[in-house]
């Protein structure tokens, strides 16, 4: 088949960007939507002209690193998968498609469809750790953990970083990532003894980032291609809250916690 492809141009965050019309022939259906990108790149590179830039890795929905906007659908159509995993034959010859890069204050954009996501990974170093001597690996009994905990748990450990969830929500808020990334933690008995510290300083850091505020708008549970759920978010309020009224009781006590 053969596709339209408006994809956006921007040599890095100072510059300008533009969007660029590129005719695709010869699609193949069986093709993932990265290696048609490829094949492009590809007579872009002979024809003397520079490549179109996006974040990619593994290419098997596991790593977060690819994501960019497709026809104004962070991943594109399918529900539960990333851009790396989305294949040719969900679309059909002629087909026009609009590719622009994730749009956050806080993911500044490097290139062409590739953005600057270290905001996570500055919210993941503030406190997304367990500060335990972990030694040789304990056998797998030692802490029993209920069922339904550690299901919930893993839920939230699915979450892969790829900024879906901030380029759909109308306010570029992170709330889904930082709260499944609490979550995962906070809800372990490894993770508890520093659940009140990790929650004011990941939600702290968060605003620092400059990710804007939660207001229940759910684009960031349907866009998610690990599926993480909504209210993993009131997990993280709830969180806060305690952790936030404990603060202020032992400060006023005199204590330093």
């Amino acid at each position: 088949m053969r596709l339209t492809l408006h994809v956006w141009r921007q040599k890095g965050k100072y510059e300008a960007g533009r969007f660029v019309t590129y005719e695709v022939p010869d699609v193949s259906e069986h093709m993932s939507f990265l290696e048609m990108l490829d094949v492009l790149n590809q007579r872009l590179i002979l024809k003397g002209e520079e490549p179109i830039a996006f974040d990619h890795d593994c290419r098997e929905g596991i790593c977060g690193m690819c994501g960019f906007m497709i026809n104004g659908q962070a991943h594109g159509p399918l529900r539960g998968t990333t851009v790396c995993q989305l294949h040719m034959r969900h679309y059909k010859d002629g087909d026009v498609l609009w590719l622009e890069p994730w749009r956050a204050q806080a993911f500044p954009v490097v290139s062409d469809l590739a953005v600057d996501r270290s905001a996570f990974d500055r919210i993941i170093a503030s406190g997304g750790f367990v500060s335990v001597s972990t030694g040789s690996a304990p056998d797998a009994n030692a802490i029993p953990v209920p069922k339904v905990v550690a299901e919930r748990a893993m839920d939230a450990a699915a979450c892969i970083g790829c900024g879906a969830c901030v380029a759909s929500c109308p306010n570029a808020s992170a709330s889904l990532f930082t709260a499944a990334k609490l979550t995962h933690l906070n809800l372990l008995p490894q993770g508890e003894p520093e659940r009140d510290q990790r929650s004011l300083n990941m939600v702290a850091q968060m605003r620092v980032e400059g990710f804007g505020h939660c207001t229940n708008v759910g684009e960031c549970e349907a866009v998610c291609p690990k599926e993480i759920p909504l209210d993993m978010i009131a997990k993280m309020n709830r969180d806060y809250l305690r952790a936030t009224l404990v603060h202020r009781d032992v400060q006023a006590k005199g204590g330093t916690g």
